[in-house]
């Protein structure tokens, strides 16, 4: 048991790698050339990666500006962000670079140059930017399930709900929202956009910030994989029986007592699959026409019969 437990922290880092390589390539590889900027600190930094005519690289430009926010949080918040955060946000900004050939030594990578890359941004643009926000969602998603952050705004957002009780919703919108006028002013100035409108780009933008946060938030939350149900039935001992010799799932009766005719009785609760619930329905149908039934979704099950998650 101690020698699992002290492989955990290992596995932990393996998944935040994984998810800066993920969030690296999403907005290194597919959004910088497209002149889609995301949100936060990244969409700060490829703007100023513009103003220099390219020259900066822009994970140079990320991690300088995380170390103050990564202090400051440090300060106002206490150490919960911790070396993961720090880990995170570096190897992020590493893995921009590194994969756009901006590290030196590097500089024959450039997947930006690949020729897939290029069709997509000449022929789908809207696919390569969909692509680009499953990245980002993905290795954000990653990052947050194995206890890391990757600093900027959440760090913000985090201390003005502390400090000025702003809630951390509405501060991440608005400073996405001010990072995207920003960029679009920017790209604007350069004369950066040829075939498509600046507004457009914005849209793009917006666009981009919605889809990876539900991305975000589907991994942390879990995809919808089983349904919990609430069985309200006079014959509530035969459902139950039923729900384990049928269908081989386990059954919780729960002792209530109706309001509306003051009746005592025992509600069953279960979980089942998916593609178990059209036979559950059927099964309780079958036995009590009448029986009151509230379906929910399931997020995650620990226990036998249901596969866990990661």
């Amino acid at each position: 048991m101690k020698h699992k437990l002290m492989k955990l922290p290992l596995v932990e880092y393996f998944f935040i790698t994984l998810g800066s390589a993920f969030m690296a390539i999403g907005i290194g590889v597919f959004l910088v050339d497209a002149k889609v900027v995301p949100g936060g600190v990244s969409g700060i930094s490829i703007a100023i990666h513009y103003l220099s005519n390219n020259t900066i690289p822009i994970g140079l430009l990320i991690w300088i500006f995380n170390i103050p926010i990564y202090f400051w949080g440090i300060k106002e918040l206490g150490k919960q962000f911790g070396v993961r955060t720090f880990y995170a946000f570096t190897l992020s900004s590493f893995f921009i670079d590194f994969f756009r050939g901006d590290i030196p030594g590097f500089s024959f990578i450039k997947l930006q140059e690949l020729p897939t890359i290029q069709v997509l941004l000449t022929h789908d643009f809207f696919f390569l930017i969909f692509i680009a926000s499953f990245l980002i969602g993905a290795g954000l998603g990653i990052i947050f399930k194995f206890k890391g952050t990757t600093g900027g705004v959440d760090v913000i957002a985090a201390i003005l709900q502390k400090k000025y009780g702003i809630k951390t919703g509405v501060a991440m919108m608005s400073i996405d929202f001010f990072v995207v006028l920003l960029a679009g002013f920017v790209i604007e100035y350069k004369h950066l956009s040829i075939e498509k409108p600046t507004l457009l780009l914005m849209f793009y933008a917006i666009f981009l910030i919605f889809m990876s946060g539900r991305i975000v938030d589907m991994l942390i939350d879990g995809f919808d994989y089983a349904r919990s149900a609430m069985i309200i039935s006079d014959k509530y001992d035969e459902i139950g029986k039923a729900i384990i010799e049928n269908m081989s799932r386990g059954a919780t009766a729960i002792k209530t007592r109706g309001l509306y005719r003051n009746v005592e009785r025992e509600v069953i609760m279960t979980v089942v699959t998916l593609k178990e619930l059209g036979k559950l329905t059927e099964l309780i149908q079958s036995i009590d026409p009448d029986a009151f039934v509230v379906i929910n979704n399931v997020h995650e099950v620990l226990g036998d019969g249901f596969r866990r998650r990661i």
